[in-house]
């Protein structure tokens, strides 16, 4: 089985992911393949194969080339891996993730498919998209009762319980937890995880830390360091923040007395039923409605809401979490919120679409439909940009400005790695450099494929011979030199 996500805006879609590859892969042999960084921190904590495959807004190919590269990608895994199933988890299933099935036709085409939409353009396709799906599948949520959005009215999903990687069984204690983070086991300690950057990202991290220097002898604990991109602290003068990075995260909930956090979907799905006193800070940005999902949890009174718009606010309901008695509250409420064994009825459901024989009849039609939409679409899109380009140009010829030249960084042929290991990973995926990531031991019919998609997406000549392992660690070592090289040149 492959399970596929996009990038996405935050984690929720690796996240479901990972927990349905943990209950599906006593069953079956299951691939994460993902387009999000994080999947660095996937294989190596969990055991579970990963491969990484650059997004479209990474610019490490022309835009026109990238769903032939994803579908390429997809196609020669369902080859090497023989699997029987594509599972993607993402808003929108992308053209190369249709085009893969239209290619290799048995494979059954299922689709991971988050409620609780904002109304965002995105809907228009929506109907097209789910005739193409074997099955649809839609992970349940708490707030279920505030989506208004464009899923809510249909019926063309599986609905099933939250899916969370929180498992009460799996977690640690607090005293085990606090040990393995480092924390000192008599202060207390607070989580902060304010989701991904938007327009409002760096004042609502500076407030929710504000919100928390009063606790005495608070410790405050953030997944990344909290600075904006020129590299200046966000955190108020004084205070300490410990980064800790641990996949998954959910296993050491416990360690926390608190939260203060996105709405978005896995962090309301870890955090409550942990039992963690959170406020939520929902981020407005992406398809994902995170504000009705915060305003849900607080109305029924199992978290505190805080505005996004307003960083006065979220430092007032911050500071509502020194109270141990709102804190007991909160917790004793979450003791009522349903269970959450979503990833075992993701996988029943899954393993049930393989074994019914035959194929929708209906998605070549549908296909052949689908591209002809699409294909309307971006005509209309790309005259639409062409238009603007144009009025630009013409602008600048009246108006004309200085140009700062710049050097372009010189991209080059690919890196080619088979790694597993999480540091690895994160450099190759953070750096700008075309970066193939291949599957563990992969057999020579695949690196070879590989090499073709690389050479027809980038225009290279790859006259490279099949790379064993220590032939890709050396590899390795020489692109971190270049890397390096070029930094401090």
């Amino acid at each position: 089985m492959i399970l596929a996500t996009s990038n996405g805006v935050g984690m929720g879609h690796l996240a479901r992911a990972s927990a349905i590859a943990q209950d599906l892969n006593q069953r079956a042999k299951v691939i994460i393949v993902s387009m999000a960084g994080s999947v660095s921190e996937v294989g190596e904590s969990m055991g579970i194969p990963v491969e990484y495959i650059p997004g479209r807004d990474r610019g490490l190919m022309p835009p026109s080339k990238w769903d032939a590269y994803l579908r390429d990608r997809l196609v020669a895994l369902i080859d090497e891996t023989r699997a029987l199933a594509l599972v993607f988890d993402g808003v929108v299933p992308y053209p190369g993730v249709i085009a893969a099935r239209s290619v290799r036709p048995r494979i059954k085409l299922i689709w991971m498919r988050r409620g609780l939409w904002r109304q965002t353009p995105q809907k228009h396709l929506l109907p097209m998209q789910s005739r193409l799906m074997d099955l649809i599948i839609e992970p349940g949520d708490f707030a279920f009762e505030y989506d208004y959005g464009p899923t809510s009215k249909r019926n063309d999903a599986k609905r099933i319980a939250p899916i969370t990687l929180y498992r009460s069984d799996f977690a640690l204690s607090r005293a085990q937890a606090r040990k393995l983070l480092g924390l000192d086991p008599s202060k207390p300690a607070v989580l902060v995880q304010m989701g991904t950057s938007t327009l409002d990202f760096h004042s609502n991290v500076t407030a929710a830390l504000t919100g928390l220097m009063d606790w005495r002898e608070v410790q405050v604990v953030m997944t990344k360091n909290p600075v904006d991109s020129s590299g200046q602290s966000l955190a108020p003068r004084g205070m300490k923040i410990r980064i800790v990075r641990h996949f998954p995260l959910a296993d050491v909930l416990k360690a926390f007395d608190g939260a203060v956090a996105a709405a978005g979907y896995n962090s309301v799905h870890e955090l409550l039923p942990a039992g963690i006193p959170t406020v939520f800070v929902p981020n407005t940005r992406g398809t994902d409605n995170q504000e009705a999902r915060a305003k849900w949890c607080a109305d029924h009174g199992f978290a505190l809401y805080a505005d996004s718009q307003n960083p006065r606010e979220i430092v007032r309901v911050v500071r509502l979490l020194r109270d141990a008695n709102i804190r007991k509250k909160l917790t004793e409420a979450m003791l009522r919120l349903p269970k959450t064994g979503g990833a075992t009825e993701a996988t029943a459901e899954i393993l049930h679409a393989v074994s019914v024989s035959g194929q929708g009849v209906t998605f070549r039609g549908n296909y052949l439909f689908y591209l002809i939409r699409t294909q309307f679409s971006r005509r209309l899109r790309h005259l639409a940009f062409s238009t603007l380009r144009s009025l630009s140009l013409l602008y600048r010829t009246i108006v004309p400005r200085d140009i700062v030249p710049h050097s372009e960084l010189n991209l080059g042929a690919p890196i080619f790695s088979q790694s597993q290991e999480s540091k690895e990973l994160r450099h190759l995926i953070n750096k700008q450099c075309r970066f193939e990531h291949l599957l563990p031991d992969s057999s020579e019919s695949y690196k070879e494929s590989r090499r073709q998609i690389a050479s027809r997406t980038f225009g290279l000549s790859l006259e490279m011979e099949t790379l064993g392992d220590e032939e890709m660690e050396d590899m390795f070592e020489l692109a971190k030199r270049q890397i390096l090289e070029q930094a401090f040149r």
